[in-house]
Parts: C-alpha cells; sequence; structure tokens
C-alpha cells in the first residue's frame, strides 16, 4: 500500500492548511518523529557494550541519521514558507 493510501486523511489536512508541498514535508517530519521515537525505545533495550547507558552504535547512528533528516525537512519547510510570503 502506498504512503499516499496509507496516510490519505492526514495529507489531506496539511496539504489543505499549508499548501501541497509543505503538507507533504509536514507529514514527512511525523513520521520520522515517530521513526526517532522506535529506535529511541529500540535503543533502551539495545545498549552498547563499550559505552554503558548509551543505545549500540547503529541505534546511535540511526538516531543521529533521522535527526539529520528532520533538520534538512525542516529547513525545506521554512524555505517554501518565506517564498509564498513573497
Amino acid at each position: 500500500m502506498s504512503v499516499y493510501d496509507e496516510r490519505r486523511e492526514e495529507l489531506e489536512k496539511q496539504e489543505f492548511m499549508m499548501g501541497a508541498e509543505r503538507g507533504r514535508l509536514a507529514v514527512t517530519m511525523d513520521l520520522l518523529t515517530d521513526a526517532l521515537i522506535l529506535v529511541g525505545q529500540h535503543g533502551v533495550y539495545c545498549q552498547s557494550t563499550r559505552q554503558p547507558g548509551k543505545p549500540a552504535m547503529d541505534i546511535q547512528m540511526i538516531s543521529k541519521c533521522l535527526t539529520d533528516a528532520k533538520e534538512l525537512v525542516a529547513d525545506v519547510m521554512g524555505g517554501l514558507k518565506e517564498k509564498s510570503r513573497a
């Protein structure tokens, strides 16, 4: 099933409020946030042997990539917002 089918209602709501591009990016941010939450929960159970109290290295890397992706998407959303105001 396509993301457009699975998230139809959420996409329609966000696209109506923000426009197509920014609405889709908003839903993307929500998906990235959900993924970060899941990775964080997984990190609680998969502890690093080298760094006690920290998630395993692969979990740390996944978390970093997701956080970086969120930052990039947020930057694009901000740029689109500024363009729409001009």
